[in-house]
């Protein structure tokens, strides 16, 4: 399979290009690193980003941008930032990219524990998760030609010690664990699924 992953040299993306390039061509995309650049926040970067890479199997998004802050200094400058990149970026990885992705393809996309289990100063980005969670449910019963989407949604990782004090109680959840969430959207058969990773 020829598979896209955006965010490939990030925390999660390394892990998962790692896996799934020992069977796979693998093109890693990033803002500013990898075989193509690209800017998710942008429609048109996107677009040209299809166009170069040409017809592909599997799309894995592990990037996107939230604004983290308090909500009571919090503006819609802020709150878009999430809006714009982790939200639509994603949405317009897959409204953009059905039309060039092979029959039966999947769309991978990233969320996270807080569209559920909200954190203080997390506002922004649990609005952001709750919505990627519902735009994969919606788009999973109309995409066509047999295309698949999914979502996985990690609670904070052990590779992220700067975020641990924002998440009291909880308790990191591997890579490994991690990693494997995405290799079942890609490999497997599920569409309409957000894969939580925690361990609550």
């Amino acid at each position: 399979m020829k598979i896209i992953i955006i965010g490939a040299t990030g925390t999660i993306g390394k892990h998962v290009t790692a896996a799934l390039e020992k069977e796979h061509e693998v093109v890693k995309a990033g803002s500013k690193s990898g075989d193509f650049n690209v800017d998710i926040s942008s429609p048109e970067s996107i677009e040209a980003f299809y166009k170069q890479v040409g017809k592909f199997d599997s799309l894995v998004c592990v990037s996107g941008d939230g604004h983290f802050g308090p909500l009571g200094s919090m503006k819609d400058t802020d709150f878009r930032i999430g809006v714009n990149s982790k939200l639509m970026g994603q949405v317009n990885l897959v409204l953009i990219g059905q039309h060039y992705i092979n029959p039966k393809g999947s769309f991978t996309l990233t969320s996270g524990s807080l569209a559920e289990d909200p954190i203080i100063l997390g506002a922004n980005l649990s609005t952001m998760n709750g919505a990627i969670n519902g735009f994969v449910r919606g788009a999973a019963v109309e995409l066509a030609n047999a295309l698949r989407i999914n979502a996985v949604a990690p609670d904070v990782v052990e590779e992220s010690p700067v975020y641990f004090a924002y998440f009291p109680g909880h308790i990191p959840v591997t890579m490994h664990s991690v990693t494997q969430a995405y290799l079942k959207s890609v490999l497997g058969g599920q569409t309409g699924q957000v894969y939580k990773i925690s361990n609550h």
